[in-house]
């Protein structure tokens, strides 16, 4: 059974994201890019099933520039199998980066296809639900527990009240939550060894994927600064203050 891992490109969850002087965006040129969070988590989940010999290949995914080949490498370095770059230079938005995956779907034949749940960069947590749709196949999404047995999937999901323990058929869409796991760390002579490994290019015109209409953006600003507190001597003076902000 394969597993084929979804991984984005974004700017490092560490760097201060600093807005375009004109508005257009946040800066990304001379910021360091990372794998998203919660995708390096879907890797470390697929890595733990090869482990468990669940699974016997893993293939990393990733759509975006020439350099999103980096975030591949990691993927290699961490145990990967193969790697495919779906190359554009133009905004991905989440149907179109479905439609890329549900095709490649169609061809690697997967067992299972995992993704984190959200992208830190644009938050959407779409693209996971969009691509079981077009793959027809089934979803089990923010998974905080995966067991596979035979031809089925038992997930544990975090929802709003608590806890729910879905059981899926394969193949099918995993996406995954925080808690699920630990990525493991990389090590040096992997990096290395990555570093030489072969990686498959192509790109969405050459996949017959029609890209979904762009959104426009209109406008990139910070959030406010954040205002001082003030220290209340009363309860009486604490709801005064909050009737006086229009908050009770």
């Amino acid at each position: 059974m394969k597993a084929m891992v979804c991984v984005k490109r974004v700017v490092d969850y560490n760097v201060r994201i600093q807005v375009k002087p004109d508005e257009s965006g946040v800066v990304t040129e001379g910021v360091k890019m990372s794998m998203n969070p919660f995708d390096e988590i879907a890797v470390e989940e697929a890595l733990r099933l090869k482990e468990a010999g669940k699974i016997d290949e893993i293939i990393a995914v990733t759509i975006g520039p020439q350099q999103a080949q980096e975030q591949l490498r990691t993927a290699l370095a961490m145990g990967a199998d193969r790697a495919i770059l779906v190359q554009t230079d133009e905004a991905v938005q989440p149907l179109t980066a479905a439609r890329v995956f549900a095709e490649l779907a169609g061809k690697e034949e997967p067992g299972v296809v995992l993704m984190g749940k959200q992208a830190i960069d644009d938050d959407q947590g779409q693209t996971g639900q969009m691509t079981a749709a077009l793959w027809q196949r089934p979803q089990a999404t923010f998974a905080s527990k995966v067991e596979i047995e035979g031809e089925s999937a038992k997930v544990t999901r975090e929802i709003d009240a608590g806890l729910e323990t879905i059981e899926v058929d394969l193949p099918a869409v995993i996406t995954t939550d925080l808690r699920l796991n630990e990525p493991r760390y990389v090590k040096l002579p992997d990096i290395m060894k990555a570093k030489k490994k072969t990686i498959d290019n192509t790109t969405v015109e050459e996949l017959g994927v029609e890209a979904a209409k762009p959104l426009k953006v209109t406008r990139t600003a910070p959030p406010p600064a954040r205002q001082g507190g003030k220290k209340v001597e009363s309860v009486q003076e604490l709801v005064s203050e909050l009737k006086n902000k229009g908050l009770i």
